[in-house]
């Protein structure tokens, strides 16, 4: 610090700060939100902390300062021990009798007009077609007649029979069994669905976790002030710890193949991510490349998962940037 400018001098003390930040966000996982629900709204900031340590990084890097090793040393942390930011390598290897596994939140298929275009849904479904997935997890589905996705088979679930939006599970194979979690106070929800193929049964989990209703356009995200921003943000990170408890405590008792995808409305970096990730292979980390992008933000959120159970192999992985919900899909190929 001696050595250094007095504009250096503030640099590094933001530095510093950032820094510490991200750090603490290595715990993220391990702390639930129903403890100390205000240190959770730190995982939706972790991508935007990690850009700004490699930017801090490279800046002393640049001057040749030994300042650049506090954020080199975090990031290097993080990268041992945390779900990867950014991958650089992909796997393309495919196999003929692999499972294409798709999940989109499709925001009600544009059904009150955010996006100024009246073709949504048809662009919707020709992309559909266009990758031909065997397995199909909704969320914020619009149960409309005039959707119809040519599957064989389907389980579509509305809060009740009133309600027109809810999750969807489309598949190619033969469903011989369906249930939901139906979760209390939201509108959110679990569903799963066991399908047969060839001759193993598989169990999909098509997850939609508590929504933390922002709108990213607006200031303060919608929100009249800071201070209702943080208690909307803490209820919804502990509907989701509480949800989360549910999906895990109903999946424990099924041990046989699984799937589970879905929009968890948090990031990799989050204990309700860490919880629902044990003893699974997230198809990202396993073949995906690049930042892996499912939200239509400025900086790059991965909140939406498929997830295979360990015995599982992920061929490849693709996130796509069709423009037609506020959520991007993404697709696996899966084999055991």
């Amino acid at each position: 610090m001696k050595n250094l400018s007095i504009f250096n001098k503030l640099v590094y003390i933001l530095n510093s700060f950032i820094a510490t930040l991200l750090l603490l966000s290595l715990l993220l996982p391990y702390i639930s939100p129903k403890t100390i629900p205000v240190f959770a709204i730190l995982s939706l900031f972790v991508p935007f902390l990690i850009i700004i340590n490699v930017a801090f990084a490279l800046y002393w890097l640049l001057q040749l300062k030994k300042q650049f090793l506090m954020s080199t040393i975090i990031l290097l942390v993080g990268w041992l021990f945390s779900t990867p930011f950014f991958k650089m390598t992909e796997n393309n290897s495919s196999l003929n009798d692999d499972i294409k596994v798709m999940t989109y939140n499709v925001r009600m298929f544009n059904q009150w007009k955010w996006i100024e275009d009246d073709n949504i849904s048809k662009k919707i479904s020709d992309f559909i077609v266009d990758q031909s997935p065997d397995i199909l997890l909704f969320q914020e589905y619009y149960n409309l007649e005039k959707q119809q996705f040519k599957f064989p088979y389907k389980y579509i679930k509305t809060k009740n029979k009133q309600d027109k939006i809810g999750l969807a599970i489309y598949s190619k194979f033969r469903i011989i069994n369906t249930g939901s979690l139906n979760l209390e106070h939201t509108n959110n929800n679990i569903i799963f669905a066991d399908i047969i193929r060839k001759k193993d049964t598989i169990r999909l989990y098509n997850l939609h976790l508590q929504s933390l209703k922002l709108n990213t356009s607006k200031e303060n995200f919608g929100l009249p002030n800071p201070e209702k921003l943080v208690a909307r943000l803490k209820s919804g990170f502990k509907k989701q710890a509480e949800q989360t408890d549910v999906f895990l405590a109903h999946e424990s008792t099924y041990t046989g193949k699984k799937i589970v995808g879905g929009d968890f409305n948090n990031t990799c970096y989050s204990w309700v991510y860490n919880q629902i990730s044990k003893n699974k292979k997230d198809a990202f980390v396993e073949a995906g490349s690049g930042f892996g992008k499912t939200y239509n933000y400025w900086f790059p959120m991965r909140i939406d998962f498929i997830f295979t159970d360990e015995n599982a192999v992920v061929n490849q992985f693709n996130s796509y940037s069709e423009k037609n919900s506020d959520h991007f899909p993404i697709m696996a190929t899966i084999n055991w």
